[in-house]
């Protein structure tokens, strides 16, 4: 008896109706939301924290009792992390507008233009999304002491000239343009480095700013090729400045580390809150308004 009254009870329209669908909807990704903030909110509890409050307790205490800034103004002004901010800066930027001039030139020709061996050449650099970082970290070092990119800004941005998936990311894009508006460029006389300038790059603006949120993440939060090829801490981004606090097993204040963290990933942060209204799927942004 009580299985059929939940049977009917599941089939009933009580599920089929729109409010509580959406209630499902919300209250499952808020969820999901909780779950992922967890660590940061963490994080953030911990770096707020002071001396006297115990981090390690059980169960863990996510409000401090006495927020404090004083974790995050002793990491500040004890450590050159003014420094490490503005390294991180000039990386991840320069990173970014390389990045997206290599990969939109390679892309445009790959979408756009008719030549023999271009799927050939497409799928070889697609292919190479495949090959880890770590196989090819040894020659990139041996180039980088070649040209004479250790310790430079220069040798930090090296992987990050161009990837694959950017290529592969702009060159869909680039392939949505409605042709229309590449001939009628061409019937007024533009050539295709005008056409990619002038009529490709606004058409496929949201995956532009797509593929720069990526590379900028990236750049940002690299830690093992700054190790390799930074040994003068003048260079130094901030994951390696981060690093530099957990430095000595008895000497390690979690808070400081946790004050540092925040630090780090406040811009990147920042930076999401006001590009995440020019991300748009690929399909939309790219066609043409009337």
């Amino acid at each position: 008896m009580s299985q059929s009254l939940l049977s009917k009870f599941l089939q009933s329209t009580f599920w089929q109706s729109p409010t509580v669908k959406l209630v499902g909807i919300y209250g499952s990704l808020s969820a999901i939301a909780s779950l992922m903030l967890f660590p940061l909110i963490w994080l953030l509890s911990t770096a707020l924290k002071s001396a006297e409050e115990n981090i390690f307790q059980s169960p863990p205490q996510l409000l401090p009792s006495h927020p404090t800034l004083e974790n995050i103004i002793t990491v500040w002004q004890s450590n050159d992390f003014g420094r490490y901010l503005f390294n991180s800066s000039i990386v991840a930027i320069l990173s970014v507008v390389i990045n997206l001039v290599f990969c939109a030139l390679a892309a445009y020709p790959l979408a756009r233009l008719e030549f023999q061996g271009k799927e050939i050449i497409f799928a070889i650099v697609v292919s190479t999304i495949m090959i880890p970082f770590q196989i090819v970290m040894i020659p990139l070092y041996i180039i980088a002491v070649q040209l004479g990119l250790v310790n430079t800004y220069l040798g930090v941005i090296l992987p990050n000239l161009a990837s694959a998936f950017g290529i592969f990311l702009l060159r869909e894009a680039f392939a949505s343009v409605p042709k229309e508006l590449e001939e009628a460029a061409r019937m007024d006389g533009c050539w295709d480095v005008g056409i990619w300038w002038s009529i490709m790059l606004p058409a496929i603006r949201p995956s532009l700013v797509t593929l720069a949120i990526f590379v900028f993440i990236g750049a940002w939060s690299d830690f093992l090729w700054p190790l390799i090829v930074l040994q003068d801490d003048t260079y130094y981004t901030l994951p390696l400045g981060v690093a530099k606090l957990a430095e000595g097993a008895f000497g390690l204040n979690w808070r400081l580390v946790a004050a540092g963290s925040v630090i780090s990933i406040a811009p990147v942060l920042i930076l999401f809150m006001f590009v995440q209204r020019y991300i748009v799927p690929t399909a939309a942004g790219s066609g043409v308004k009337g």
